[in-house]
């Protein structure tokens, strides 16, 4: 079986953003950068669905996601915030990791499952913490794929 989404090394970071919009921003040019999408594009859809409800699902976490024109599959992203931001998130925490998810438009199932494999890691108490104890962007990126490798299997 292979990965829900694609996360690549270089769309894992920590960065200081002390507001939400400026997180969602952040966001948005990473996937372009990343992924070669439109920025404007992709914070147009991310600011849509946040409308409905915010992604912020609790314990520090936030899942900006969106469905988005011209892509073969999900491509995802991941942030560790220097400083917890206020994003209205269900239990009214702020938010210090943030893990932005983009899927096909007719991609409604693997979207789906893509979140919940996303939001599985991210309950995971020893993966929370390992995350929250990362050095850098590297080691960031290690626990994720590491993590995605072993729900792949």
């Amino acid at each position: 079986m292979t990965a829900l989404f694609t996360l690549s090394p270089n769309a894992v970071g920590m960065i200081l953003a002390d507001t939400k919009p400026i997180i969602l921003a952040s966001l948005a040019d990473r996937f372009a950068s990343v992924y070669g999408l439109d920025p404007v594009l992709v914070l147009e859809r991310i600011e849509e669905r946040e409308k409905l409800g915010s992604t912020g699902f609790g314990r520090g976490v936030a899942i900006p996601h969106a469905r988005m024109p011209d892509l073969s599959r999900p491509v995802a992203a991941f942030f560790r915030l220097d400083t917890p931001v206020a994003f209205d998130a269900a239990d009214g925490m702020p938010v210090d990791m943030v893990f932005g998810l983009l899927s096909p438009e007719q991609a409604g199932a693997a979207h789906l499952h893509a979140l919940a494999a996303i939001s599985r890691m991210m309950r995971d108490e020893t993966m929370h913490q390992a995350l929250g104890e990362a050095p850098g962007s590297e080691a960031l990126y290690s626990l994720l794929a590491n993590s995605i490798d072993r729900d792949a299997a």
